[in-house]
């Protein structure tokens, strides 16, 4: 798709519809087990739990990858670049401007997602939707800020070095923010539709797990 290849738009295009078809499918059943027919017993829902949590220990190392790529060369910059970081004729984005915006947006929609699991506990739904309609709300905004930080950058990622690691590494986490999101959102739904309590509501845990995980990585790019 890249280079270009032909067809290659076609095939990335068919690939990525296949896959989220594949998630589609898999997911409704988990949620068709769980919620309709009953199956997700104690053990159950402990293997999901360590299995989340697997998972985000996979995350945690891709992205330590991307960002160490960053610091590795910020710390030992090459000749290639002139031995300077970020090399020179590199304009760099303001972080107390979007940077720092985004960076206080995202631990408040982790508070909201906190507010949102202790109103689950407590049996409120309602209050539980509020603040999962609050965290979403944050979320969209975040990736809005993300958008115009890459819009106003004046760099691409093919400027060396720098501009490879910076829309890498910002890149991922924001498609991680984006996903998250979209976890957060059928939470609400769930939610809104009676389907989480506190006795079971290991969806959202998995949710709110992986949305402290954002926030925190958001840190780093900063």
């Amino acid at each position: 798709y890249m280079h270009p290849f032909q067809g290659g738009a076609t095939l990335l295009s068919l690939g990525l519809i296949f896959i989220l078809y594949t998630m589609f499918l898999w997911w409704r059943d988990v949620l068709r087990e769980s919620t309709l027919e009953g199956h997700h017993t104690k053990v159950v829902q402990l293997g999901l739990r360590y299995g989340f949590i697997l998972f985000i220990i996979s995350e945690v190392m891709f992205l330590f990858a991307l960002f160490w790529a960053s610091s590795h060369s910020s710390l030992a910059p090459t000749v290639e670049i002139g031995g300077i970081w970020p090399p020179k004729g590199i304009g760099v984005l303001d972080p107390w401007e979007i940077p720092f915006i985004n960076t206080l947006i995202l631990p408040s929609s982790g508070a909201a997602v906190t507010w949102a699991h202790h109103a689950i506990l407590a049996g409120k739904e309602k209050r539980a939707v509020y603040a999962l309609v609050a965290t979403v709300s944050l979320a969209l905004v975040s990736t809005g800020f993300q958008g115009m930080e890459y819009y106003q950058a004046p760099f691409t990622i093919s400027d060396s070095i720098y501009g490879s690691t910076f829309f890498l590494a910002t890149g991922f986490h924001g498609f991680h923010v984006i996903i998250g999101t979209l976890f957060l959102i059928i939470c609400g739904i769930r939610q809104y539709l009676g389907h989480l309590t506190k006795e079971h509501h290991v969806g959202f845990e998995a949710a709110a797990w992986y949305w402290h995980f954002v926030d925190v990585v958001r840190l780093f790019p900063f």
